[in-house]
C-alpha cells in the first residue's frame, strides 16, 4: 500500500509548529524507510499545473507526470473518451489579477449546483460538451476539447491569481469564451440574487480541472492500493494552523499507526514538492542504528517547504 499526504506542510508554518508536532507513527515509520524520490518544483520558474500530490499518485499509477493527468476520465473508466471536471467557483475580480476562492467557502447546495448546471446546458451543449451533475461543486464533462488539455489542478490556482492560468496557454480560446459567457449569465441569474440577499458569495464562474482519456481504461482504473489522505487540505487553504497539527495528529493516530510493517510506500507533499519514501529490510547493523538514530520528523517535513 501507498500513502499520499498532500499538504503534509506548508509555506510559513512556523518551525516552533513543526518542532511541538508530536507524531510517533510517522517518526516510527520513517525511521524504517529511506527516500527514493524527491519531486520539487523550481522556485523561479513556473510551478507545474499539477500539485506534487497530483504527480505522486501519477507516478504511483504509472503515468507520465507532465502530461495531461485524466482524473475524470480515471473516475469512470468505462468511457473511453474525454472527459473533465468542471467546478463552479466565485472569482475575486481585482485591479490587476483575478483571485479563485476555494470553492467550498460557497457552501453551494446541491439545488442551487444542480439549477446552475440547467441554465448553462444550452451554452455547453452548443460547444457540443456533454456535462452531468455529479456533486454541487463537481460536474462531470465529456467532449473532444479535453483530449490533449493539459488543464490546471483547482488546488493549484486556490488563492491565487488565475490570470496566468488562463491567457498562457493552458485553456483553449473556446473554453475562455465560454467563461466569459457564463460569467454574464450568472451575473443576473436569480440563484446569485437569493445568494446576495443571504450575504453569500456568488457563483460567477467555473473552473476545468482534471482533464484528458485514459490511454488504457483497463489497466488504470482507480487502485485501491494508493489511498490519498486529505484530512490537511482544508486547513491549509483556510491558513489553520491549530486544525492542521490536530488533523496530522489525527492522522498520525489513526491512518499510519494500523498500517506500520503494512505500507511500503508514503509520499509527504507540500504545495510545491512530494517527497517519496519507500520500507526496505533493514540489515542488523540498520536495526541496532535505529535504536539510537531517531528520525526528525520536523525537519522532514521542513524540507517540503521552499526556502
Amino acid at each position: 500500500m501507498h500513502l499520499i499526504i498532500p499538504y503534509a506542510a506548508f509555506a510559513g508554518v512556523p518551525d516552533g509548529a513543526l518542532q511541538n508536532l508530536e507524531l510517533p507513527h510517522l517518526r516510527q515509520w520513517l525511521g524504517q524507510a529511506q527516500c527514493i524520490h524527491r519531486d520539487e518544483d523550481t522556485p523561479d520558474e513556473k510551478p507545474s499545473p499539477h500539485m506534487p500530490h497530483e504527480r505522486a499518485w501519477a507516478r504511483s499509477l504509472g503515468w507520465p507526470a507532465m502530461s495531461p493527468l485524466p482524473w475524470a476520465a480515471w473516475t469512470h473508466p468505462t468511457r473511453n473518451e474525454p472527459q473533465a471536471w468542471i467546478t463552479p467557483c466565485h472569482w475575486q475580480i481585482g485591479m490587476d489579477q483575478v483571485v479563485m476562492l476555494d470553492p467550498q467557502q460557497l457552501s453551494l447546495g446541491d439545488e442551487e449546483s444542480q439549477q446552475l448546471l440547467q441554465a448553462m446546458q444550452p451554452f455547453l451543449q452548443e460547444d457540443r460538451l456533454q456535462v452531468q451533475w455529479d456533486s454541487a461543486l463537481r460536474w462531470h464533462a465529456m467532449g473532444n476539447i479535453f483530449q490533449d488539455l493539459s488543464s490546471t489542478s483547482l488546488d493549484r490556482v486556490i488563492g491565487a491569481n488565475v490570470k496566468p492560468w488562463i491567457t498562457d496557454g493552458h485553456l483553449p480560446a473556446c473554453l475562455r469564451r465560454l467563461q466569459s459567457e457564463m460569467q454574464m449569465l450568472l451575473y443576473n441569474h436569480p440563484i446569485n440574487d437569493a445568494r446576495m440577499a443571504r450575504g453569500q458569495l456568488t457563483v460567477n464562474s467555473f473552473w476545468v480541472h482534471g482533464a484528458g482519456q485514459l490511454a488504457a481504461p483497463a489497466s488504470t482504473a482507480p487502485d485501491n492500493d494508493v489511498v490519498l489522505v486529505d484530512a490537511l487540505r482544508t486547513p491549509t487553504l483556510r491558513g489553520d494552523l491549530q486544525a492542521w497539527q490536530a488533523a496530522w495528529r489525527q492522522i498520525d493516530a489513526q491512518q499510519l499507526a494500523p498500517l506500520l510493517g503494512r505500507a511500503n510506500g508514503l509520499s509527504l507533499c507540500s504545495e510545491s514538492a512530494a517527497h517519496t519514501y519507500q520500507q526496505t529490510p533493514a540489515t542488523w547493523l540498520q536495526r541496532v542504528g535505529a535504536v539510537f538514530r531517531k528520525p526528525d520528523t520536523a525537519a522532514t517535513l521542513k524540507a517540503l517547504i521552499p526556502t
